[in-house]
């Protein structure tokens, strides 16, 4: 299985995404990046989208439902809002969207800063593997894999997606 290139999946999505806010008639939307993937797919899609917005960024690793079974990672880093929640349109940006439980995770978080006016949820990849009823509004790429196989992004720059077998 050939990887699609994230540098042309950022493009579509920055015009999908573009659309997408103009249909809701949202003008000024807040960009979250979920750590770290998440923050890299929303740098460059800010870039795409020629936006100096500001970019906030959730590490979401004490809202994880498995925080319990699988502890704290080494990498874990406060959030940063550089910007209200309460009433504000939201852009939640993940790379790689499989179980669903990353994005619960951050929306339990966004939640306890405020109640936001809306959230708009943008993925690098749906891996179409959902536990949780949870879909992308905007997506690059939607990939089935098989249950052995994982998809990684490196970057930030640039940003790179490779095909892991667990399997190995």
């Amino acid at each position: 299985m050939s990887l699609p290139n994230p540098a042309d999946l950022i493009s579509q999505m920055a015009t999908r995404l573009t659309a997408h806010l103009q249909h809701r008639g949202i003008s000024e939307p807040r960009f979250i990046g979920i750590r770290t993937g998440g923050v890299w797919v929303a740098q460059a899609l800010l870039e795409a989208l020629g936006s100096e917005s500001p970019l906030g960024t959730l590490d979401v690793s004490f809202y994880r439902d498995d925080f319990s079974q699988n502890g704290l990672h080494p990498q874990v880093r406060p959030s940063a809002l550089p910007f209200e929640i309460e009433g504000q349109h939201l852009v939640l940006i993940d790379d790689v969207l499989m179980s669903g439980r990353t994005i619960r995770a951050a929306m339990n978080e966004l939640f306890d800063y405020g109640r936001p006016a809306s959230v708009t949820l943008v993925c690098l990849l749906d891996l179409d593997a959902g536990e949780l009823p949870i879909s992308p509004d905007v997506v690059g790429a939607t990939l089935s894999l098989q249950a052995h196989q994982r998809v990684k992004l490196s970057g930030p720059t640039p940003l790179e997606l490779e095909l892991q077998d667990l399997a190995l």
